[in-house]
């Protein structure tokens, strides 16, 4: 695996959230195992993706790395522990000296008692422990899978599989903390968490505003004129709407507590916008038809739309 997550991206450092969002999504298209399953090249790439992006989408964790105070995986860089760096450090007492300035022995004394003190009893004889660190990766689950709940699983860098449980109503960008399933503890402190951020893949139907969903519903002519009950997808199933008579293209229905429900308070609406849709060829009596009416009932409904 790189070093450099923009590497693995094929991005530059100076590249905005946006072009690494977008390069993160391709490679997950094309490389995904799911999509490659004997294809170890491009799990690999899936991989390596997945942790950069996990890295560079936090706009803190980018800095950070960039800093330096990071590592490609998101591990603490550990600080230097060169002689020289402690040996001169101000609070050293033992740091070197001028001869006109050597301090005392017995002040050097004392500060070894003050510190052994400060060390020593119980903790003397303990080895070192912390907890694990926090794991981040991004996961891109099916629409109706996020407004619906369910579980799916999601493949780490190492080659396992963790499940994850996606509540109802989860929007798209939200991160779920799933406690424990990060990195391990260090001499027995427990293991950190792992955080998921869920991208929604777009569905050919439905769009999501809030807690509403957003429906697209072509409709005849005649049912436009005359009015009629059709039948409507939401992403409950399929329910029956009533089409008023003389709709016109672009008025918006309401379907109320269709829509998408939220951890606490009601659930939002689903709209649907109607759109009026001519037949792919017109036959012969509907066109006689129009050219009668237009004689005795024309109108103008672009009248008045003057710049």
């Amino acid at each position: 695996m790189t070093n450099d997550p923009y590497a693995a991206l094929g991005v530059k450092k100076t590249a905005t959230d946006d072009e690494i969002k977008k390069a993160y999504r391709k490679i997950a298209r094309s490389s995904h195992p799911d999509l490659n399953p004997d294809d170890k090249t491009a799990e690999a790439r899936f991989k390596a993706a997945s942790i950069a992006y996990d890295l560079l989408k936090d706009p803190e964790t980018r800095a950070r790395f960039d800093r330096g105070e990071i590592d490609a995986s998101g591990a603490e860089r550990q600080e230097r522990k060169f002689y020289r760096d402690y040996a001169e450090a101000p609070g050293n007492p033992y740091r070197s000296h001028r001869a006109d300035e050597f301090p005392d022995v017995s002040d050097i004394f004392a500060e070894f008692l003050r510190q052994k003190g400060q060390t020593g009893g119980a903790r003397a004889g303990q080895g070192f422990r912390a907890g694990g660190t926090d794991l981040r990766y991004t996961l891109e689950v099916p629409f109706l899978d996020a407004v619906r709940g369910g579980t799916t699983r999601i493949t780490l860098p190492d080659g396992s599989t963790l499940e994850v449980t996606i509540p109802e109503g989860t929007a798209d960008g939200q991160t779920l903390r799933l406690r424990g399933k990060g990195a391990p503890g260090i001499g027995g402190g427990p293991p950190g968490d792992a955080y998921v951020t869920l991208t929604l893949r777009p569905h050919p139907l439905f769009r999501r505003e809030g807690n509403d969903i957003l429906l697209t519903l072509p409709i005849t002519i005649d049912e436009a004129v005359l009015g009629a009950k059709v039948e409507v997808p939401t992403i409950g199933g399929t329910v029956s709407l009533t089409i008023p008579a003389g709709a016109s293209s672009g008025r918006i229905l309401r379907l109320r507590g269709r829509g998408a429900k939220p951890a606490s308070g009601a659930p939002g609406d689903q709209l649907v916008e109607l759109r009026i849709v001519a037949p792919p060829k017109a036959d012969e009596a509907l066109a006689e038809f129009l050219r009668d009416w237009r004689k005795t009932h024309a109108y103008n409904p672009r009248k008045g739309m003057t710049p």
